[in-house]
């Protein structure tokens, strides 16, 4: 048991050290941003408080915040440290809301305001800043926040589970867990969006709408539809949804507009379908798959066994 807690101590010891070595690092990192930056920006009021406020978001409040932190753990203090910082650690999703619309405003910034592009240039040309630009150091709390996770859990597994400490630091693991998920949930609807979008564009006509509240993409390829009566295979491209599959043809390659489009040639809700694989009728190369509609039966078939199963796990969960 002793030498159980032994080693329990250098390795959180080695967590902690390498806890506050980082800390400084990324303290000095996000104090570039404000001090050559958002401070004289301000002064200058190159840029009006409201688009400084877009740009930069709560960066001071999330510097403040660990800036205490790094003061808690220089002194030993782990546990009133952390107790501290969990109040804060909303701030890391309110960043993480706010930083598509910092991206683009940013953009808008330079594209427009010629003295704030001048000082954009100026400030990222000073040794300080090692080549890097704003742009790079912007994601920083949202990096940060990822080696948060890593670095708790360690000190946590590493922590007698008798102790006060324990209890704070599971405490904290919890809240940097679901701050963290908040995160990705906000990154998971950004790039579901631009997906929507895509498919959106690719489709000829807008009498397919695809870009609905609620609607998740999830998967997209080529199949060939087997005719019930003995006709040719019709290739055809499916986007797969969370409630509806849609099946495309490419419009005629001379087409003035649409060339490099597709033209939806069905869309088949999923809330009533059932989905089977179909045996014995492909000699064991690739697969044939059954939709089955209220009024309607499909036969997807693809040469590769290994799409056909991707294929029919997506559907069926789409479908569940």
């Amino acid at each position: 048991v002793e030498d159980q807690r032994a080693r329990w101590e250098r390795k959180r010891s080695r967590t902690a050290k390498e806890l506050l070595e980082t800390e400084h690092k990324y303290l000095e990192q996000l104090d570039l941003v404000l001090t050559y930056f958002v401070t004289i920006l301000k002064a200058k009021g190159t840029l009006k408080p409201a688009v400084l406020e877009t740009i930069f978001g709560p960066l001071e409040s999330l510097y403040s915040a660990s800036h205490v932190l790094s003061l808690h753990l220089e002194k030993g203090n782990l546990g009133l440290g952390l107790e501290n910082f969990c109040q804060s650690l909303d701030l890391y999703g309110h960043y993480a809301e706010n930083l598509e619309q910092a991206n683009k405003t940013l953009k808008e910034q330079l594209r427009k305001n010629k003295s704030f592009r001048r000082f954009k240039k100026l400030q990222e040309t000073r040794p300080q800043f090692q080549g890097r630009q704003l742009e790079d150091l912007l994601p920083l709390p949202l990096q940060r926040l990822r080696q948060y996770k890593h670095f708790f859990r360690d000190l946590l597994e590493n922590t007698n589970p008798d102790t006060a400490e324990y209890q704070k630091l599971a405490k904290t693991v919890k809240s940097v867990c679901e701050v963290s998920q908040w995160v990705q949930d906000i990154f998971d609807e950004r790039e579901n969006s631009l997906q929507l979008l895509r498919v959106q564009k690719l489709l000829k006509g807008q009498k397919t709408q695809v870009l609905t509240p609620g609607r998740w993409y999830i998967r997209e390829g080529w199949l060939s539809v087997v005719p019930s009566k003995g006709e040719e295979l019709k290739r055809r491209m499916f986007f797969l949804f969370s409630d509806i599959l849609i099946a495309a043809k490419p419009c005629h390659p001379l087409h003035l507009l649409n060339s490099n489009k597709l033209s939806c040639q069905a869309v088949y809700p999923l809330h009533q379908c059932s989905v089977d694989k179909v045996f014995g009728h492909t000699r064991s190369q690739g697969g044939l798959l059954s939709l089955s509609f209220p009024h309607k039966t499909l036969l997807l078939m693809s040469s590769s066994q290994q799409e056909i199963n991707d294929w029919y796990r997506s559907l069926t969960a789409a479908v569940r």
